[in-house]
């Protein structure tokens, strides 16, 4: 689902209080890091006045040494307090040195203290996303999630890490400076003022057309990761039908868009430097020139002139470095809420329920009792009603949007029926916890998924606490032993990201090893042989004649043929159920099976 470009801060204060909800734990860091920020601030803050009496006194050793040379008096050595200079030197680097030191452990806790907050927010958002309902995947790019889960994290660390402390020691630095500068003259620091006015346009303009900039950016990062791994993922498809140059093309477009707002958004973030330093430069030059005419006039001594003049420096940084880190927060606020979003998400209801059982004798394993269910407002399964005995293999076909995988979607609770019931040997599934029904399913889909890791790790997903021994019957059920002993570090062969070091059919194989793993009592399998040759498919399907004798089993066929000894075949057609029986009784009927049947036979031989 694609995002504004344009979207600000919607709940800037709310979102920012929410945000620093995560602090909570570590508020005593926190201070310690606001006191150790302020130390340094007021530390940095005094040197420049202890210097100036370094400067005042030279200067007034220099000037009384020229007035003994013009009243003739033989000066060898200029008669300058060397030891208050050096006493003062000393002072400096101490206060620097501490400002320094104080400035670095500050650092260092807030760096730490950052990066728990931004782990435990990506846990809670992690934790999430295994609560929200199918449904939300289906609305949201996984570009935009992983943009959501890296990139706005990376900013929420960066913010919190530095620029909370900036903004108060910004904040601190101006009070303090400007009390300084008062303490100098008052009549100085008014002209100083005059440039805050002109500071204040520029921050006022730049720092929220920055902040609508960044928050662009953001959507569009979020896009072209989505199409960076839309593409890597389906490479060889995309070369197969020769659509590298589309491809390119498309990444251009939203590449090009990136780049429109990336460089806006970076001018406007850097244009507020220059823009400052003007507004500085022409407030220091006004500065010099009036502090001149006031020591000309015995009003001011030198050094209180230079320690003004680095005064007048540190008293525009802040105002530049507020206006800085107000558009840095408005994008870090941008990045929570679009977190805040995600974590506001309806989560799927886990409450249990107090449906009453069934007491029919005897029961089957699995009933689909008037189910109802629809998408969105149009029903796509109506009054549907399915028993599946257990031990049995249940078939069920019909052509594409019948409502097959919607039947296996809602037995697995995937999606919440809107009306009706499903049971579990005679108990409502609501009644239970999703993780307790899904204890009792493997499935094994036509795209196979795998992860980076070892083969053994990935046959052992499918049961934790299994054994060794398990682990490599598992694959000799499912005829993966053979081929996985011929590969050169056998059971620890490591896949890569998308398992391409295998063949497909193998893939496919050891998914079918993590769900006997898993040893469950229903078993799922959505053309699980699809994708495998004659001979491997062979194999499979006698393994899978094997585990039905303690299983029920729900098979999702598009290739007819291979279910033609199910027990049970359910043909299924908008939603409803058309037709059962097995493969010899509905052929005899000459009804929708047959003509299915026949179709895929004819389109085979043809």
């Amino acid at each position: 689902m694609d995002r504004p470009t344009n979207k600000k801060a919607q709940h800037f204060w709310p979102s920012v209080k929410r945000l620093l909800m995560y602090l909570r734990p570590w508020l005593g860091g926190v201070v310690l890091s606001v006191i150790l920020a302020i130390a340094s601030v007021l530390l940095s803050i005094i040197a420049p006045r202890v210097l100036g009496d370094a400067t005042t006194t030279i200067y007034n050793g220099i000037m009384k040494g020229y007035r003994l040379v013009r009243a003739g008096h033989s000066v060898h050595q200029f008669p300058i307090d060397f030891a208050r200079i050096g006493r003062i030197a000393i002072i400096v680097v101490l206060l620097y040195s501490f400002s320094g030191l104080l400035s670095m452990l500050e650092q260092v806790i807030m760096t730490w203290i950052s990066q728990r907050v931004v782990f435990n927010l990506r846990q809670d958002l992690k934790a999430k996303m295994a609560r929200v309902p199918v449904s939300f995947y289906d609305t949201h790019h996984n570009g935009d999630l992983m943009s959501r889960m890296v990139n706005d994290m990376d900013n929420i660390a960066g913010t919190l890490q530095s620029s909370l402390i900036e903004l108060l020691t910004s904040a601190v630095t101006f009070v303090g400076v400007l009390a300084l500068m008062l303490t100098i003259s008052w009549q100085l620091t008014l002209v100083a003022f005059v440039t805050i006015p002109l500071s204040l346009v520029i921050v006022a303009f730049v720092a929220p057309t920055a902040q609508r900039l960044f928050t662009r950016q953001q959507a569009e990062l979020g896009r072209i990761n989505s199409q960076v791994e839309e593409t890597y993922a389906g490479h060889t498809i995309v070369r197969t039908f020769n659509h590298e140059e589309d491809e390119q093309r498309r990444m251009f477009q939203i590449n090009h868009r990136y780049y429109q707002a990336a460089w806006k958004a970076q001018f406007f973030s850097i244009l507020i430097w220059p823009l400052m330093n003007f507004v500085r430069s022409l407030g220091y030059l006004m500065l010099a020139v009036a502090g001149a005419i006031r020591m000309i006039h015995g009003q001011m001594t030198i050094g209180n002139i230079q320690a003004f003049l680095q005064y007048v420096n540190q008293f525009s940084q802040p105002i530049t470095q507020i206006a800085n880190l107000s558009s840095t927060i408005q994008q870090t606020v941008a990045s929570a809420e679009r977190i805040f979003e995600v974590l506001d998400e309806p989560e799927m209801a886990n409450r249990l329920t107090t449906f009453p059982a069934k007491k029919d004798e005897p029961l089957p394993k699995i009933e689909f009792s008037h189910v109802q269910f629809s998408y969105g407002e149009d029903p796509l399964i109506e009054d549907f009603n399915l028993k599946a005995p257990a031990n049995h293999m249940v078939a069920i076909v019909g052509p594409t949007g019948a409502g097959k995988s919607t039947v296996i979607n809602l037995l697995e609770r995937f999606y919440e029926v809107d009306g009706g019931h499903i049971y579990l040997d005679g108990q409502d599934t609501r009644n239970m916890t999703r993780n307790d029904l899904r204890s009792h399913i493997a499935m094994v889909l036509q795209d196979t998924w795998l992860f980076s890791g070892t083969i053994f790790d990935n046959i052992k997903y499918g049961r934790n606490d299994a054994t060794d021994d398990e682990v490599y019957q598992a694959a000799k059920m499912a005829y993966a032993y053979d081929f996985i002993q011929e590969l050169p570090d056998g059971f620890q062969t490591k896949l890569n990201e998308a398992a391409s070091n295998i063949s497909q059919g193998q893939r496919q194989l050891l998914t079918i090893a993590r769900a006997f793993l898993a040893n469950p009592d229903i078993l799922i399998l959505d053309e699980a042989t699809s994708s495998v040759d004659t001979r491997t498919e062979s194999l499979i399907q006698q393994a899978m004649d094997k585990l039905q004798h303690h299983r029920t089993s729900f098979v999702v066929a598009h290739r007819l043929s291979t279910i033609r000894n199910a027990e049970r075949i359910i043909v299924m057609n908008h939603g409803r159920i058309v037709e059962t029986g097995n493969h010899n009784s509905l052929m005899a009927k000459n009804g929708f099976y047959a003509n299915l049947y026949n179709s895929q036979f004819i389109g085979n031989n043809l």
